[in-house]
């Protein structure tokens, strides 16, 4: 055998014996977005379906052994969105797909004309069925997202009622006689004092003592205050 037949034998060798990478095919891109998506929504309200805009024919990306989706900043599982798909190795690549996430559900609309500053009860919503993935992702889907919840600017009957439209009852109100919780390493101990200011459930607020000291400490429903050192 030539040398030189000897080594076009051995590079043959050497060819055989390297792992063999699946091609990304455009069709296996989708398919890779497709389980990513099934993953990704399996938490939603209702009955969740996807479709994956089959990514172009004319596609050529170098053979990957070893990806990983992920959902670029700013995109969620949730109407129209956006998949990206990065290559591992062995080459260096990455994708981006696009996709339309339905999620048939019920959620919250107004049962009537809500104005500013209006405390929503019960009967002041309503539920009804469609896509939230037409929909802002603020949507409320659950009664209880809403009940006791102050109404910022008002919202006409029959529109949804989103997150951003409604604002947290006051966990301590300016004025209002507290329960301070302290907390340290080894101790803990009560007291009350006054709120000095209105804070949401996990905000801070400022609490004079009987004895006149002011201490800060973060909101808590029920009127408490914890306050660690």
């Amino acid at each position: 055998m030539t040398r030189r037949l000897a080594s076009l034998v051995a590079a043959l060798w050497f060819a055989s014996s390297l792992p063999a990478f699946a091609q990304m095919t455009p069709s296996r891109l989708q398919g890779v977005v497709e389980d990513f998506l099934r993953t990704q929504t399996q938490g939603l309200p209702g009955k969740v379906d996807f479709k994956v805009a089959p990514p172009d024919a004319r596609t050529r990306l170098a053979d990957c052994d070893a990806f990983e989706p992920f959902l670029p900043s700013g995109s969620l599982p949730w109407g129209k969105t956006t998949v990206g798909v990065r290559c591992l190795g062995p080459s260096s690549w990455t994708a981006y797909v696009q996709a339309q996430v339905s999620i048939r559900a019920n959620y919250l609309v107004a049962a009537r004309t809500l104005s500013a500053g209006q405390v929503l009860d019960a009967n002041d919503i309503t539920t009804k069925n469609g896509d939230l993935g037409a929909l802002p992702q603020t949507v409320l889907t659950d009664v209880e997202q809403a009940v006791g919840k102050t109404v910022k600017l008002g919202i006409v009957s029959g529109q949804p009622v989103r997150s951003d439209q409604l604002i947290a009852p006051w966990a301590v109100q300016q004025g209002q006689t507290v329960k301070t919780v302290s907390r340290g390493v080894g101790f803990s101990a009560t007291s009350e004092g006054r709120a000095l200011n209105n804070a949401l459930e996990g905000q801070l607020v400022q609490v004079r003592t009987p004895s006149g000291q002011t201490v800060s400490g973060i909101a808590r429903p029920g009127g408490v205050v914890e306050i660690s050192h």
